[in-house]
Parts: structure tokens; sequence; C-alpha cells
């Protein structure tokens, strides 16, 4: 049966805990609206973003501010990490042999690849939003997300112990494989909440993209017992299509909640915003869990083992790492080298038939 929407503004958990982290991600999470202190100046008109690694997922929720992927003039914005630093160079050059400038905003690699140097980690997407939003002439939309973002924070925290928005979705979400939809033009909310749940959430979650119809409409037709233990989160705003999967899943899935931007926002500030919620989400997700909302370490590795780390200045190859999980940047053309700071999934499994007894099936 479909729920209300998810206002926002909560509902009670009976199970909701009294201790309030003081470190960690759910420490660094009320901290982070306004942290941003890189360049705030625009850069030359046109604009194009492309992002890989760590800046993948900003680049897609960048879309809100409808910046092509490539240039031939004005700036190139390139979003990246170490351990995609070939692919971002390729990118750079390319706009640069095209007559555009390249602006490398990076969470690591060579300095002198890098013009601006943001935190690593699962908030690093606050930081390169808002740097290109900054330099692409949109104070005023990065404005409006931090305000948003500032809200968000009042209502999630873990100091609020009821009707706090965050805590009971994850208390809804937990022990349950979530279906991730949305508009079709804000596909970046799905991959936003997915990479979210999984890297911090420690939980699968299965992004619905393309047209819905189709896959609202058949994909429990054979199993019926597949829509157990499922819930549809549908994230920001809603469209006819959207609509009518919500009449369609209604009937399948065990519950449908609707999670609007707060407050109304809209473009940018509405998706920044919905990202921001989602990470509070995962967190007391992977809390209830009783998992650390942390990176694993093999996370940590692999990042370390493409990005080649390890370089020397001896060699002169010397390379940046930032803070991961840190509230604070550094531009690197200005501060060289000077930077400082700090430096389980979920097996709820739908079940599997296999090679089951023939005697034990449902007969239609």
């Amino acid at each position: 049966m479909a729920a209300p929407p998810c206002t926002l503004e909560g509902m009670s958990d009976p199970t909701s805990g009294s201790n309030v982290p003081s470190s960690g991600l759910l420490g660094l999470l009320p901290r982070l609206p306004g942290s941003y202190d890189g360049p705030q100046t625009p850069e030359t008109a046109p604009y194009a973003l492309v992002g890989v690694g760590e800046g993948t997922l900003a680049a897609h929720l960048l879309q809100a501010l409808a910046l092509p992927s490539l240039t031939r003039t004005g700036t190139q914005f390139v979003l990246s990490s170490p351990d995609a630093g070939a692919a971002a160079t390729d990118y750079a050059d390319l706009a640069e042999v095209a007559g555009a400038t390249a602006r490398r905003i990076s969470t690591g690699g060579r300095p002198d690849e890098i013009d601006v140097l943001v935190p690593g980690g699962p908030l690093s997407t606050y930081h390169f939003a808002q740097a290109v939003a900054y330099a692409s002439g949109h104070a005023e939309e990065a404005q409006a997300a931090d305000a948003a973002l500032t809200d968000l924070a009042a209502r999630c925290s873990p100091n609020i112990e009821e009707n706090n928005p965050a805590r009971d979705l994850a208390w809804s979400l937990w022990g349950r494989t979530p279906l991730l939809l949305a508009a079709s033009d804000a596909d970046a909310l799905p991959h936003a909440w997915q990479q979210l749940l999984a890297r911090t959430g420690k939980t699968l979650a299965v992004p619905l993209l393309g047209d819905i119809l189709p896959l609202a409409s058949g994909a429990f037709d054979a199993r019926h017992e597949q829509g157990d233990a499922k819930v549809a989160l549908i994230l920001g705003d809603t469209d006819p299509a959207l609509l009518l999967a919500r009449e369609i899943l209604d009937s399948r899935i065990d519950e449908i909640i609707h999670v609007p931007a707060p407050n109304g926002a809209q473009g940018y500030p509405a998706a920044l915003a919905l990202w921001y919620f989602g990470a509070w989400v995962a967190a007391y997700l992977a809390e209830r869990y009783g998992a650390e909302p942390a990176d694993p370490v093999v996370l940590a590795r692999a990042q370390a083992g493409l990005s080649g780390e390890g370089g020397s200045e001896a060699t002169g190859d010397l390379r940046l790492s930032a803070p991961r999980d840190d509230l604070r940047r550094t531009r690197v053309e200005e501060d060289l080298p000077g930077w400082e700071g700090d430096g389980d999934d979920d097996d709820s499994d739908d079940d599997v038939d296999g090679f089951e007894d023939p005697d034990d099936r449902e007969e239609d």
C-alpha cells in the first residue's frame, strides 16, 4: 500500500537512540552546509563540465545547471580523483587543444594538474558541486543550496530524536531493498541515492531508469514474491509517467514513499539538498544495521591501486592528497604545499528458487 509522501518533517521512530556522535560521518554531516570556502569568482564563459572518479556523481547532479559536457571556448571544468587521473588528464588536454581553458578540481594528484583541491570521501560531492556552481556564475543557486542544507541539518542531526525525517526514513528502509525512481529529467537522483546507500548505508538499492512504465508493469509479473520486502522511493518532483508507475507498483511491492525536495526547492539547490538528505538517511541506515557509516578498507585500497599512490618529490613525481571526510579545501595554485586537515552489506536477498524441489513449487 502506498505511503504518504516523506515531507522531511518525519514520523516517530520508536527505536531512536540518544547517542549523539561527535566524530565520523554523523559528526561531519551537520557541519557540511556552508563549509565550502574555495574560489567563488566566475571563470570565463561559456562553461562545460565532465566528471570522472569521485567527480562523476557531482557532475551528474550539476546537470541541473544545464552545463554541456565539452566546450571549444571558455572554461572546461574537469572533476576527478587520483584513481581516474589519466581520464581527467585526457579531458583537460582535449579541451585545451580545442581552445578552452581547463580547470581541474580534484581530490588529489600531481600539483601541476590541479587547480582546486577538495576533500575526498563520500562528502566530496558537496565540495565539487559548490566549486563548479560558483565558478560558473551560479552563486545565488549555490547560496540557496547551502540554505536548504542548513535547514536539513537542523532537522536531521543526531540530537533530534523525535520527528527526525532521515532517521525515520532509514527505519522504513531497514531490512528492505529500495527501488529508486525519479522523473526522466532527474536521473541523477537515483544515481546519487544508489551510491550513498551502498557506500555509506551498506545496502544495495536498485535504480529504475529509462522508460519507467515497462519496468513497473512487468518486473514482478513472473514471480510476484519478488515484490516482498521492496520499498520504492520516488525522489524529487513527479511527472505523469512516474505517477502512473506509482499506481502500478502500489499493488506489487510493500510500500511507496515520495521524497520531495525540502521547502519546494527547485533546480540545483533541490538536487544538492536531496543528495544531502540521502547522505543522512544512509548514515542512519548503516547505524541501524550496526555497521560503521564509513568507506570500507577495500575501497581505499582499490582507489590507491588505481591512482598509483606513493609518488615522491625526490623522483619529481610529487602527488597531493586532500584529507578524506574533512570540510576544508585548498587552492593549490595559491597555497601549495600548505594544507592541513584530519587526515556488511545488508544481505536481505530475495529468496532464490534455484534448484528447488518441484513438489514445493506453487501451481498456477
